[in-house]
């Protein structure tokens, strides 16, 4: 899968490093969020723990597509909201996101785009983390049973060959 490289890296890197000195080098909250954008101007605590500390919903409701192009949205937690979905979309074409002038094919790109940051942040959260485990209780496997341990079981049908 191509990796999102940003439409314009300068202002990327320029953005990152604003939010960056806004919020400090070591900052990171309680529960472990250390994205810059996922801090609120002044604040210690990220934007899901500040919602949960008030009693609010640590969600939001995200327009994939620009609320311009689609009102279809979707509830994404609020750190994941602001530091990497939105930041996402300050990457896209003004021309895109704003689509003033409502166009249908502005519209559909936004759509597309909008539709592949959001799967890729999905995989990511819910698939992301089985390979190092995989890899992981591989060795022990190895460790106990020997560098071919699964030749003993349903598993040799498996490639590869």
């Amino acid at each position: 899968m191509k990796s999102r490289r940003p439409k314009d890296p300068i202002k990327a890197a320029a953005r990152q490093s604003r939010a960056q000195r806004r919020v400090g080098d070591d900052r990171i909250c309680g529960c472990g969020e250390s994205r810059p954008y996922a801090f609120p101007r002044g604040g210690t605590l990220c934007y899901e723990c500040k919602a949960r500390k008030a009693g609010r919903r640590t969600t939001e409701a995200h327009h994939p597509a620009g609320k311009a192009n689609n009102p279809t949205t979707i509830d994404v937690p609020a750190n994941d909201h602001i530091a990497e979905l939105t930041a996402d979309q300050y990457d896209w074409p003004q021309r895109t996101l704003q689509n003033s002038e409502r166009s249908p094919l502005l519209a559909m790109a936004a759509c597309i785009r909008g539709f592949i940051t959001t799967v890729r942040l999905l995989m990511d959260r819910i698939l992301g983390w089985i390979p190092e485990e995989l890899e992981t209780l591989d060795a022990f496997l190895c460790d106990q049973w020997g560098s071919q341990w699964w030749l003993k079981t349903p598993l040799r049908r498996l490639p590869p060959k």
